[in-house]
């Protein structure tokens, strides 16, 4: 993969992560190369986390999930769906929270909300985080093709995901990372549109390849609004 510009968003300099297992822990590593301060956290303990941060090197370290959304400028929010209710409500308040979860009824349970439409799983996450500025990001990819599809500013190559989130200067903070990161923006609109990128729609996972490609297709800002806009919404 490609080295990414190691410049920094202004003011952005350390990223939390709740939840560090396939997608947060491919993110964690993207944002430390990237140059950013990178504190990891899980369900399980910090001790666990050994491994993950020796590959992220002197820019990592491990600890609790509230001392990590506190920590952080951005935090990163990758735990299973029906985790949500027990994300740290006061240390993430006021913060730019990037929400990667998918709601999976097999796993996490019927939310009625979210079945009959009224709700997308963001706008829940957002209801119970209350303060926190949600963008809903890197929830409809491989995150294989994550790890290996980021390419410097200006590559011909570069590959875009979704964004969607309510505030406008959190969506701005979001695409600044991912552009930090290796990666464009397509914004898609506020958390009400982010079903569009939710599992079963076009746009989640094909833009970007198959899962038995584990390198992925690069994935043009016109790739995916057109998979975005090919989105739809089953009638309740």
């Amino acid at each position: 993969m490609a080295t990414n510009d190691p410049g920094l968003p202004t003011g952005m300099t350390t990223v939390g992560f709740i939840g560090s297992g396939q997608i947060g822990g491919t993110v964690a590593r993207l944002a430390a190369k990237a140059g950013y301060d990178v504190v990891v956290s899980n369900s399980r303990g910090p001790e666990t986390l050994a491994d993950l941060v020796a590959e992220l090197g002197p820019q990592g370290r491990a600890a609790t999930a509230a001392a990590a959304a506190a920590a952080g400028d951005i935090v990163v929010v990758s735990v299973p769906f029906h985790a949500h209710s027990k994300l740290p409500v006061e240390e993430l308040a006021g913060k730019v929270v990037l929400d990667t979860d998918n709601y999976y009824p097999q796993r996490d349970g019927q939310v009625a909300e979210i079945d009959e439409g009224r709700l997308t799983s963001a706008e829940v996450e957002q209801q119970h985080l209350k303060a926190a500025k949600v963008v809903k990001v890197f929830n409809n990819i491989f995150f294989k093709h994550l790890g290996n599809l980021a390419r410097p500013q200006g590559a011909d190559d570069r590959t875009s995901l979704t964004i969607a989130g309510d505030d406008a200067e959190a969506k701005q903070a979001a695409t600044a990372f991912l552009d930090a990161i290796g990666y464009d923006a397509v914004d898609v609109g506020p958390l009400s549109e982010s079903w569009r990128v939710e599992p079963g729609q076009p746009a989640y996972g094909p833009p970007y390849g198959t899962f038995e490609d584990p390198i992925g297709t690069p994935a043009s800002a016109e790739a995916v609004r057109t998979a975005v806009a090919a989105a739809s919404r089953p009638a309740n």
